[in-house]
């Protein structure tokens, strides 16, 4: 058989894939690129949650709906903690609990990126922050349920009581949801890069979810802590604005105070790129360590 000679300098590649070589290199170009495969692992992730289990999608409405009735009967009877005015207290809870899961389940899918996908990644290339970003939207869709429950009980509650407040403040709730997501999304590449290499996060993360949802403002208002000693740490958490002005946007009662979102806005920017530069870094040698 004669053998067949090829000019390298003869050869034409439609596409070259090379690794990345500089931590700051972030090719958001690509992701546009690969926008189908996105919205492909958005509906696998949405579906498959819930494809073989009986009630399906009205899971995301039972699970906040039981959570504020148990923190009703917990902090709103038992312990009688104020809510700000924000009357009944079950819109108060609920309110709380909606935007805290949108963060919780952005934080807790997006942990585990390297652990969950190394096998499809071992075997295919694409832009490996579409997983992540994919996890956020997903998520969205489900805030998007549990807000409809949400807003159902505002208005049956606004008729009920001949009061029902809709203002400028609902512009900035995208706003807060964007930001929330953000903020989810950077926590969430940072400990997912660690988790190649120690897994013992994987277990941690859980656990410090459940504990950080007491160290913000989701079963109280921050106006309760007032005069406590320990108040300094819940208002130093970036979370603790972003779900005061959350209820701010809905009910036009609580608090609102935009220079601490502007500090909860600094905090995200900042965690975002350090999330970046590691999950950037860590990449490009995951398989190695998972």
């Amino acid at each position: 058989m004669k053998a067949e000679i090829i000019n390298q300098e003869d050869e034409h590649w439609d596409q070259v894939i090379s690794p990345k070589t500089a931590l700051l290199q972030f090719d958001f170009k690509e992701l546009y690129r690969y926008r189908d495969l996105l919205f492909l692992f958005v509906k696998r992730d949405f579906v498959a949650q819930y494809k073989q289990t009986i009630l399906g999608p009205v899971w995301h409405l039972l699970q906040p709906l039981f959570t504020t009735l148990i923190f009703l009967l917990i902090f709103g009877r038992i312990a009688n903690i104020p809510t700000d005015g924000i009357e009944p207290k079950i819109l108060f809870y609920m309110s709380g609990i909606t935007i805290w899961n949108y963060f919780s389940a952005c934080l807790t899918a997006t942990s585990t990126t390297f652990v969950s996908n190394a096998s499809i990644f071992g075997k295919v290339y694409f832009p490996r922050l579409i997983m992540p970003l994919s996890v956020i939207m997903s998520n969205l869709i489900k805030f998007g349920i549990q807000f409809l429950l949400l807003l159902g009980f505002l208005i049956y509650f606004g008729i009920a009581n001949h009061n029902f407040y809709f203002g400028a403040s609902w512009l900035l709730i995208p706003v807060l949801v964007a930001m929330m997501a953000l903020l989810g999304l950077s926590l969430g590449l940072i400990v997912s890069s660690l988790t190649t290499k120690y897994r013992d996060l994987t277990v941690l993360i859980g656990f410090a979810v459940q504990l950080l949802m007491y160290a913000a403002p989701v079963a109280y208002p921050l106006s309760f802590l007032q005069g406590k000693s320990y108040a300094w740490l819940i208002s130093w958490n970036p979370l603790t604005p972003i779900i005061e002005a959350f209820r701010y946007a809905i009910f036009g009662k609580g608090m609102i105070n935009y220079a601490a979102l502007g500090y909860s806005g600094g905090f995200i920017l900042l965690a975002l790129f350090i999330g970046l530069v590691v999950f950037n870094k860590v990449e490009k040698t995951f398989m190695d360590t998972v």
